[in-house]
C-alpha cells in the first residue's frame, strides 16, 4: 500500500473515533445523543456485519471494532435520552421504532452488500454516510438548538469522510469511473461542509446573543448595587 494511501487510512481511522468521542462527550453534557437515530442504526449494522459476518484484514477490523464500542455508548444514550426528544410518541412507541429502523438498517446494509456484490461494505458505507450527513445538517433544525452538536464533531466528520472519499479515488480499482461513488464523495463533501457552516453560524449567534445578554446585565447590576448602597447609607444616617 502506498504510503499517502496509509496515512489517509489512519486519518479516517483517528478522525471517526474523534467524531464519536466528541458526540458521546457532547451527548453526556447535553443529556441527549449526539449522532442521529437512523444514521445510529445504519452505523451500527455496517460495523456489525463487517465486524462479525465479513471481516476484513485485523487492523482494518480493529478500527471498526474501536468504531462500534464507541457507537454501542451512543445506543445507551439514544435509548436513554431518545424518548426525551420524542414526548409526544411515548416510551414504549419510540422503542419499537426504534428497534424496527434498527433491524431494517442492517437487512438493508446486508443486502446492498450482497446485491452490489460488495463483501467489503463500501456502497453501503459511503450510502449510509451521506444519509448521516443529511440528518446531521437536519438535526440543529429539528431540536432548535446545537445540543449534542459542536464544531470539533461536524469538522472531524469532514475531514475523516473526505479522507476516506480521497482514498478510494485514487486507489480502489474496482470504484474508478464509478458514477455512483463519484455521487456519493461529492454529495458527502457538500452535505458536511453545509454542516460545518451551520454550526459555526449557530455557535457565533449563540455567543453573540450571550455576550449582548452580559452587556444588559452589567449596567442593571451596576444600578442594583448602587441603590443597596444608596438604602444602607439611609439606614445608617
Amino acid at each position: 500500500m502506498p504510503l499517502f494511501a496509509l496515512l489517509l487510512m489512519i486519518g479516517v481511522g483517528l478522525f471517526w473515533v474523534l467524531t464519536y468521542v466528541l458526540a458521546i462527550r457532547q451527548g453526556f453534557k447535553d443529556r441527549t445523543y449526539g449522532i442521529p437515530l437512523t444514521a445510529l442504526c445504519a452505523n451500527l449494522s455496517w460495523e456489525a456485519i463487517f465486524v462479525f459476518l465479513y471481516p476484513p484484514a485485523l487492523l482494518l477490523r480493529l478500527v471498526i471494532l474501536a468504531w462500534f464500542a464507541l457507537d454501542l455508548v451512543i445506543l445507551y444514550q439514544a435509548l436513554r435520552y431518545g424518548p426525551d426528544e420524542f414526548p409526544e410518541v411515548g416510551r414504549r412507541t419510540f422503542y419499537v421504532a426504534f428497534g424496527l429502523t434498527l433491524v431494517t438498517a442492517f437487512c438493508l446494509v446486508l443486502f446492498i452488500s450482497w446485491e452490489f456484490e460488495d463483501l467489503q461494505g463500501s456502497y453501503a458505507a459511503f450510502g449510509s454516510n451521506l444519509l448521516m450527513s443529511v440528518l446531521f445538517l437536519l438535526l440543529p433544525y429539528r431540536r432548535g438548538s446545537l445540543r449534542g452538536q459542536s464544531l470539533g464533531i461536524a469538522v472531524c466528520k469532514l475531514l475523516g469522510t473526505a479522507m476516506a472519499s480521497l482514498a478510494f479515488f485514487l486507489y480502489v480499482e474496482r470504484f474508478r469511473g464509478s458514477a455512483l461513488m463519484y455521487f456519493l464523495y461529492a454529495s458527502i463533501f457538500v452535505y458536511d461542509l453545509l454542516y460545518v457552516v451551520e454550526v459555526w453560524t449557530r455557535a457565533r449567534a449563540r455567543q453573540s446573543a450571550a455576550g449582548e445578554a452580559l452587556e444588559v446585565q452589567a449596567p442593571l447590576g451596576a444600578q442594583a448595587l448602587e441603590v443597596a448602597r444608596a438604602r444602607a447609607s439611609s439606614n445608617g444616617s
